[in-house]
């Protein structure tokens, strides 16, 4: 009798606890008290723009589409992360957005149609909005420009073989 009472509350406690491990893994998380620097959003944004570039020069729009996401993601975190910052005189908040949303589009638009020069005509204007915006915060000494090889050695930035074509 009293190794049955002894085992059911032992699987009495064993179900309670997978319970409660089971809500407390689906709630959401707190957020951490980590926040990248404007200098690491940069430098992954730079590597993205280079990337888009590489993928629009092979015609891989599927990839372009995907580095114009993760740019725009940048953007928006260096917005939500960083919306003032000690050298510019103008809130990096309202820049960012105000300079880029054109830029953007039009990358949009190019990729979407699969036009190369349109392509090339949004990559150049969103590399001229990255100047403009390091111009007005004070960071003019840091100038972008079109990828002129690639970096990215272990990426084939070609499309990839559609599946059941030989």
């Amino acid at each position: 009798m009293i190794k049955r009472l002894i085992s059911r509350w032992f699987w009495g406690a064993a179900w309670a606890a997978a319970i409660l491990l089971a809500v407390g893994c689906s709630q959401e998380k707190p957020t951490p008290g980590y926040a990248p620097g404007l200098g690491e959003i940069m430098t992954l944004n730079q590597m993205r723009h280079a990337k888009l570039w590489l993928a629009g020069q092979e015609g891989n729009w599927p990839l372009a589409q995907y580095e114009i996401d993760e740019l725009e993601e940048g953007f928006q975190d260096v917005v939500e992360y960083h919306p003032t910052h000690k050298d510019s005189p103008l809130p990096i908040k309202d820049l960012v957005p105000e300079m880029t949303q054109g830029p953007i589009a039009a990358l949009r638009s190019a990729v979407g149609l699969q036009n190369s020069d349109a392509f090339a005509q949004g990559f150049d204007a969103m590399t001229a909005a990255c100047n403009a915006c390091h111009q007005t915060t004070n960071f003019g000494f840091n100038v972008v420009k079109r990828p002129t090889g690639n970096s990215f050695t272990n990426q084939d930035f070609a499309p990839a073989p559609r599946t059941g074509q030989s």
